[in-house]
């Protein structure tokens, strides 16, 4: 079950909601909370059941260690240790064992068998989330909490399958506060209005340009100059609009049972250098590797060497984090040595003019994106030499009568013959940029929200649109994470 299904609008967020409300109306907390506690099981379980005992497992293991950091008098930091080991080594045994195992076949030139392993859905956050918690709990930053609460921080829906990967602070004084208990009409509105655009951005938007990008990246064999800045963009815009898209339906989904989630998404496509973007994207991703690997390591406390060393660490994680392949190590290694550069670029005291740092930035993101999406290193290569002219470049036939361009061996005819679309795809793309770079995000709305006439036309108007792409029913690309 994803958000943009008629499943989980017209029948499970309904029947949450309802039962919810009604048991607290009536009293019945514990039986309220357990009720959204089975409601985020049965959720996480509409996809493959059999890894339900993977998440219960983990979710019972951490409680038991945490309970021992809170409550027992035994050493805390062997505690801690064991629990960081049995969380990554859940990690590493489903995300990363066949990757690992394809490496020493190739080196050594063995032939280990492959786990044919299905990676669980939402491992990678619900572990992060879990490593944040028992750090928190050895910090002393959190008290004990009932396993029923904290099966629901773990598992609350709207944020279980891509994030926010959220603190116990941020979520269970929300729960347990007497007023968020009944149902508040506000919220219900700006619930709706918030994952009604969310859901836009994915069904219309996302799922749009991921045909584009699929096109390109996996079935073209070869790319013009063109094709390949199309294909590349596609992708970069489908990941934005499909993860704010995401972002929006979980706020909204969590704002119907009174819930804030922490931001997570900020605009990140305005950047002007990419330290911003990391503070733009992902953000509660940003904060974990920051807080948990990034300043334990040593931070900038121990030197330039020393604090190049730990970005240049800490984003490799990153990478590797977002998928078991050398792409997206790669991807990992291309960020570290961008932000490597910009705190080199910044001890200059040299300042790029706005335009110029925004185009360099969006640029290198954009490329880099390239290794993020790509399956193989082929795919990658393709698209990179295209987008660099290698591959030819084929130009409308209107323009062949310039001069400058007949002596440069370019090819005169149909651009955009390989996607089924010429003016289409240029329309889009321009009002994706429109979109990223001027218009307002769900925090800005939300902040500065009142109820009115044209907001519910506009409710009314963008869901509507929404339910007519809903057969597409594309997954989130952060669910592969």
């Amino acid at each position: 079950m994803i958000f943009s299904s008629y499943e989980f609008i017209f029948i499970f967020l309904p029947i949450t909601f309802c039962l919810y409300f009604y048991l607290n109306k009536n009293k019945l907390t514990k039986l309220a909370t357990g009720s959204l506690a089975f409601a985020s099981l049965f959720f996480y379980s509409w996809w493959n059941i059999i890894y339900l005992p993977l998440i219960l497992g983990s979710v019972a293991m951490n409680y038991f260690i945490s309970h021992l950091i809170l409550m027992s008098k035994l050493p805390k930091k062997p505690l801690m240790i064991l629990g960081v080991l049995f969380n990554l080594s859940l990690l590493g045994f489903f995300k990363y064992s066949s990757f690992f195992l394809q490496n020493i076949n190739l080196v050594f030139n063995t032939s280990y068998s492959f786990f044919n392993l299905i990676l669980p859905l939402a491992i990678s956050f619900f572990t992060f989330q879990q490593i944040a918690f028992l750090a928190d709990s050895f910090k002393g930053y959190v008290t004990k909490p009932t396993f029923l609460n904290y099966l629901v921080f773990v598992t609350f829906f709207p944020q279980l399958i891509a994030g926010p990967i959220v603190h116990h602070k941020e979520m269970m004084p929300q729960f347990i506060e007497k007023i968020n208990k009944s149902i508040s009409y506000k919220n219900i509105y700006l619930g709706v209005f918030i994952f009604s655009i969310g859901l836009f951005k994915k069904v219309v938007i996302a799922d749009t340009f991921s045909i584009w990008a699929l096109n390109g990246f996996d079935v073209m064999e070869q790319l013009s100059l063109v094709e390949a800045w199309v294909t590349s963009l596609s992708f970069t815009f489908q990941l934005y609009f499909d993860f704010s898209g995401y972002t929006d339906m979980a706020i909204g989904s969590a704002l119907l049972f009174n819930i804030k989630l922490p931001l997570n998404f900020n605009s990140p496509y305005k950047s002007q250098n990419i330290r911003e973007f990391w503070k733009r994207w992902h953000i509660t991703l940003s904060r974990f590797l920051r807080d948990y690997i990034y300043i334990p390591m040593g931070g900038n406390r121990k030197g330039s060497f020393k604090m190049y060393s730990n970005l240049f660490t800490t984003f490799l994680i990153g990478g590797l984090w977002h998928g078991a392949g050398w792409t997206f190590i790669l991807w990992g290694a291309m960020h570290a040595f961008a932000i490597i550069l910009h705190r080199i670029w910044s001890n200059t005291g040299i300042k790029l003019n706005n335009f110029i740092a925004w185009f360099l930035t969006f640029n290198f993101i954009n490329l880099s994106w390239v290794f993020f999406r790509a399956e193989q290193w082929e795919d990658a290569v393709k698209i990179i030499k295209g987008m660099f002219g290698l591959s030819g470049v084929v130009l409308p036939i209107s323009f062949q009568n310039i001069y400058l361009l007949k002596q440069n061996k370019i090819i005169f005819g149909e651009v955009f013959a390989n996607f089924n679309s010429d003016t289409e795809v240029i329309l889009w793309i321009a009002v994706a940029f429109f979109a990223c770079l001027f218009f307002k995000n769900s925090n800005q709305i939300l902040f500065n929200y009142k109820p009115s006439g044209k907001t519910l036309f506009l409710i009314v108007f963008i869901f509507a649109i929404s339910l007519m792409h809903l057969d597409k029913n594309v997954e989130f690309i952060y669910f592969n994470f």
